[in-house]
């Protein structure tokens, strides 16, 4: 081999190793900030026998929580890459972080992913009911976001619930079906299953229509709580406080050009429960019963229609209706509450980055029994002192 003939074979060598070496990292993020109304308030979410009335409030996060991240990927050659994600939620009124202090508390995983085959990813990551079905709804990824979160977040599409300990893989896209199934550990010596969890979920698109079926189940033991399982009780994580909690749904998608709309349901159910995610944090919904719920259950189905309209590519007006139906037992009461909510939202593009936002939700709840964890509430502004609420909220979003 002639020297011409080695730095043409070196050239082409060295090309190949350094696309296949080939790396980024981009630091991302979106800031939400705006003015609340709450039509009635409680002085102290905790407390609803001290009072309250209407509330004005600088608010972070009325549609999409603030929030930065890196994430990144590293081609390695043959289709397959290693990727991760380390993303915090912090409060951009204030400076505070959010989830309870932590610093990735919103998703901190690592992974290898296939053009082929899919991606398997370990960490604190999002379950199917997230990745698969939340997008199919106003709340959550949806346009409407947090203020349009069913009761609770009981069925999590507004992605407050995260699953620490856990391997997950979500297959590529076959004819436009994507399966996933993830498993998170408990990790307690002596008893694995304590604060365990699993999902699943199926995806299918086909041209303007998008389906989606998925699964959660959190296993835990409402008399020795783990706290540092799948699902952390330290940091505002847990939707409930209790046992066994099951959550599943089904949705369906149409688009017609950047315009859409969608149906959800979905059935969430909780044993032993005895503290539901209230105004942003579980202690704040403490239900009647035994201090660590047993014999209590509670079961909520959600029906969801919603639609958005791009009046023109830069103004979309958007709105939902969901009707949420319960039904709690205990041993000191029983109540079957249902709620009757209503999003209305107009959206203004000043960018492709920046946008002007105002959004409204009116709840109103019958059947809680005079319990007050039963009392209106939206998201984690202050809950209401009886059975109704308005919030209107009007905001900019940024993102980079």
């Amino acid at each position: 081999m002639n020297y011409r003939q080695f730095a043409v074979a070196a050239s082409v060598l060295f090309a190949s190793v350094a696309a296949h070496a080939q790396s980024s990292v981009t630091l991302f993020g979106i800031i939400d900030t705006g003015v609340a109304y709450s039509s009635d308030a409680r002085a102290s979410a905790a407390k609803p026998a001290a009072g309250g009335g209407a509330q004005w409030q600088e608010f972070a996060g009325s549609v999409y929580t603030p929030r930065w991240g890196l994430r990144g990927t590293e081609d390695l050659g043959g289709g397959l890459s290693a990727v991760f994600w380390l993303e915090n939620g912090f409060n951009s009124a204030n400076g505070t972080l959010k989830n309870g202090g932590d610093l990735f508390g919103r998703q901190a995983w690592v992974g290898l992913s296939s053009k082929q085959y899919g991606t398997l990813t370990l960490g604190r990551q999002y379950d199917f009911m997230v990745t698969y079905l939340a997008p199919l709804s106003a709340t959550g990824s949806g346009f409407g976001g947090n203020i349009a979160e069913h009761p609770y977040d009981n069925d999590n599409l507004n992605n407050d619930l995260r699953l620490n300990n856990s391997v997950k893989f979500s297959s590529a896209s076959i004819n436009g079906l994507k399966i996933g199934a993830m498993y998170a550990f408990g990790g307690e010596a002596g008893d694995i299953s304590n604060n365990s969890a699993y999902s699943a979920g199926l995806a299918y698109s086909f041209g303007p229509v998008n389906l989606a079926a998925s699964y959660l189940q959190i296993n835990r033991d409402p008399n020795a709580q783990n706290a540092t399982g799948a699902v952390s009780t330290g940091d505002g994580d847990a939707l409930t406080i209790g046992g066994t909690q099951k959550m599943f749904g089904l949705g369906a998608h149409y688009m017609f050009g950047k315009s859409s709309v969608g149906l959800v349901w979905t059935h969430t159910s909780t044993d032993s429960v005895s503290n539901l995610w209230y105004g942003g944090s579980t202690s704040n919904g403490a239900l009647p019963g035994p201090s660590n719920g047993a014999g209590n259950t509670i079961k909520f189905d959600n029906f969801e229609v919603n639609g958005r309209y791009f009046v023109r590519p830069d103004f979309s007006l958007g709105a939902s209706y969901t009707y949420t139906m319960a039904s709690f037992d205990s041993s000191a009461t029983n109540a079957h509450p249902h709620w009757n909510q209503v999003m209305a939202q107009a959206d203004y593009l000043l960018s492709p980055r920046t946008d002007v936002y105002l959004e409204g939700v009116y709840q109103r709840v019958g059947g809680g029994n005079d319990i007050s964890a039963f009392d209106a509430g939206v998201y984690t502004l202050n809950p209401s002192t009886g059975n109704q609420q308005v919030v209107v909220a009007v905001g900019l979003k940024h993102r980079f």
